[in-house]
């Protein structure tokens, strides 16, 4: 397959491309067989001694600015008339519970747990050609470049069908906060939030509002057990007999219907009581705030609790809003800082008062950084995605970062193994802001993140007659550094 890495090709020519190609991959799934575990006949996979027993991954959507997060450069207060080329950080630098760590004025509050966080400063991304956030989001999320043949899972569909749930009730696999329909670009988003190949039983449940999470395990308000029972075993019917049944393989028809059954157990169980967050004690509730992320992050913690494997919380991707700062960056920054400082410092409270983070793996990540010159990294041609070119800044909105920078992005994870109060790569002290000391491709990030949660990165299954693995053609490496 190809994907235009064409500058000047228009972009909704290209997402319109990348959709098509996706569609014709997830229909092949479909109609393929059942994947089957592999692996070559000279090797033995033999899966680590997990360190987790669970994931959230805190995804902060949208390209999250390192110099004015977790990586802070040179400071310069907004003047008019000063040179873009010399604003780096448009945030002070603080200090935090880690004497060699500093991370940007407004997080006061992570910077009080950062004792408890492993910091990785030297992440890096590939240059696409195509800097979209669909296409980074994708590479994230799944470990491979868009578009692929086969239709590849999240990450956290991979612990699904790996590991299991923890709990048979509880799915095992939670996306809170990111709405599917009714925003931009929301067929990329549905393109990395599924279980691929792996069938329908393996993929996430959604829910983008958290204050309506407990409404959507609870049986239809008035109907007896009998009736909900009956119309559980005519539902399963109807699908079995749908006229979609001819495009899925009895693999996926089977997990399909396996879904089925287990959301109909989940409704039915004392368990669902974990969706409802109003049952918080409104002590504990009130630290996380009434945003959609902060509510977000008050229900992963209770999910997790109940049995859930992997969680992913979101500020959610709206294209030009939250750290999609392509001009007004500072102004955006501020409230974005205010948004998940709380909620992500008060998980992590939570999570170590009830004795669970010492083996629940938390990571706060984007699909790239930002930066107020370059758009992807050093050398590249990619189309420029900045709204406003200017060489001397004359508005308050030109102050923040706003092109997409591949070349060191920063990744924040506490608990689950990882080494308290350390930090991991470096990224150059001025322009340009590439990493220079240990950088950390997606495919050994994956490699450190599957390893901690006790999957090999050699894990792979066959599909389409061919091998496909949980890291990039399994070639991840765990970062061994970043391990207590």
């Amino acid at each position: 397959m190809h994907f235009s890495d064409d500058p000047n090709r228009p972009q909704s020519l290209v997402r319109r491309d990348f959709l098509r190609q996706l569609s014709a991959a997830s229909l092949a799934a479909m109609a393929s067989a059942a994947p089957r575990q592999c692996a070559s006949a000279t090797e033995v996979i033999t899966h680590p001694e997990p360190t987790a027993d669970a994931c959230i991954l805190v995804w902060l959507a949208g390209g999250m600015a390192a110099p004015d997060t977790f990586d802070p450069k040179r400071y310069h207060a907004f003047e008019k008339g000063l040179p873009v080329a010399d604003m780096l950080s448009t945030f002070p630098a603080i200090d935090t519970a880690v004497d060699s760590i500093k991370i940007c004025e407004g997080l006061e509050n992570i910077a009080g747990v950062m004792d408890r966080g492993t910091l990785i400063r030297s992440h890096v991304q590939p240059d696409l050609g195509s800097i979209l956030h669909s296409r980074h989001q994708y590479h994230w999320h799944t470990g491979y470049v868009p578009p692929q043949t086969v239709a590849a899972p999240h990450i956290g569909s991979w612990m699904a069908r790996v590991l299991g749930s923890r709990n048979e009730v509880m799915p095992a696999f939670v996306n809170i906060g990111q709405r599917l329909e009714g925003v931009g670009e929301s067929e990329e988003l549905k393109a990395f939030t599924t279980a691929g190949f792996f069938g329908s039983e393996y993929g996430p449940m959604n829910l983008p509002y958290p204050d309506r999470a407990a409404v959507s395990v609870r049986p239809p308000q008035g109907m007896q057990a009998q009736r909900f029972a009956n119309r559980n075993r005519l539902f399963r019917k109807l699908v079995d007999h749908s006229p979609q049944r001819e495009f899925l393989s009895d693999y996926h028809q089977e997990s399909m219907l396996r879904s089925l059954d287990n959301a109909y157990r989940l409704l039915s169980s004392k368990e669902r009581e974990a969706f409802d967050i109003t049952l918080e004690p409104d002590e504990i509730s009130e630290k996380y705030g009434d945003t959609r992320f902060g509510q977000g992050c008050l229900l992963a913690r209770r999910l997790v609790e109940a049995g859930t494997r992997f969680v992913e919380v979101t500020t959610e991707y709206v294209p030009f809003l939250h750290f999609d700062t392509h001009n007004d960056g500072h102004t955006t920054m501020a409230r974005m800082h205010r948004e998940i400082d709380q909620p992500i410092a008060q998980l992590i409270l939570d999570l170590e008062q009830r004795q669970l983070l010492d083996r629940t793996l938390v990571i706060v990540a984007s699909e790239f950084s930002r930066d107020a010159l370059m758009e992807g990294q050093p050398g590249s041609d990619a189309r420029d995605q900045a709204r406003d070119k200017v060489d001397v800044l004359g508005e308050m909105k030109h102050y923040g970062l706003h092109r997409h920078f591949t070349g060191g992005s920063s990744v924040l994870m506490f608990g689950g193994g990882m080494k308290p109060g350390f930090l991991y790569g470096a990224t150059a002290p001025e322009r340009p802001l590439v990493a220079v000391e240990d950088p950390v491709s997606i495919s050994d990030l994956h490699a450190t993140i599957m390893t901690a949660m006790g999957i090999s990165p050699r894990t792979g299954f066959d599909i389409e007659s061919r091998p496909f693995y949980v890291t990039e053609d399994g070639k991840g490496r765990a970062v061994d550094a970043l391990f207590a």
